[in-house]
């Protein structure tokens, strides 16, 4: 799969779009085809490597093959054993590390269904804060506890 990878902290021009091996699937994972992706303030710190404590999370001392991006919106492709609440072709949107690429891995419980009323785009840019009320809204909806009038 193709992945915008940063192996330097600098300018845009450190990021490189490169082929890289497609997520495996664990038991409480779900691979999605990601359809959009935002950028957000923390994707350029990690770019920058500044504030110099980002640089922990990105790599010490410099990245590594370090796949961008933490806001995403796709297709459910494949799922885990343990997987309950998604099945593929579910559109689903989250927070997540290395977004900026064809496919990612994601925690079942770090994924929410994505309105209907929204688009790829517009549910990639719902701000992270933003998706835990989402994910209450969906279980309690799934549990048959929110009506709709």
């Amino acid at each position: 799969m193709k992945a915008i990878v940063q192996n330097n902290y600098g300018s845009p021009d450190v990021l490189k779009l490169k082929e890289v091996d497609k997520p495996v699937v664990k038991e409480n994972d779900v691979l999605v085809s990601v359809s959009a992706a935002a950028i957000n303030a923390g994707d350029i710190f990690s770019v920058r490597g500044s504030p110099w404590i980002a640089r922990f999370s990105v790599g010490f001392p410099k990245p590594r093959n370090y796949i961008l991006g933490w806001d995403m919106a796709g297709r459910v492709q494949a799922v885990g054993k343990k997987v309950t609440r998604f099945q593929p072709g579910d559109e689903v949107f989250a927070s997540c590390k290395g977004s900026l690429a064809e496919y990612v891995c994601v925690a079942e419980d770090k994924l929410a269904m994505k309105p209907t009323n929204l688009t790829f785009e517009q549910a990639a840019a719902v701000p992270p804060q933003q998706l835990p009320p989402f994910r209450v809204f969906a279980m309690r909806e799934s549990c048959g506890q929110v009506r709709r009038s």
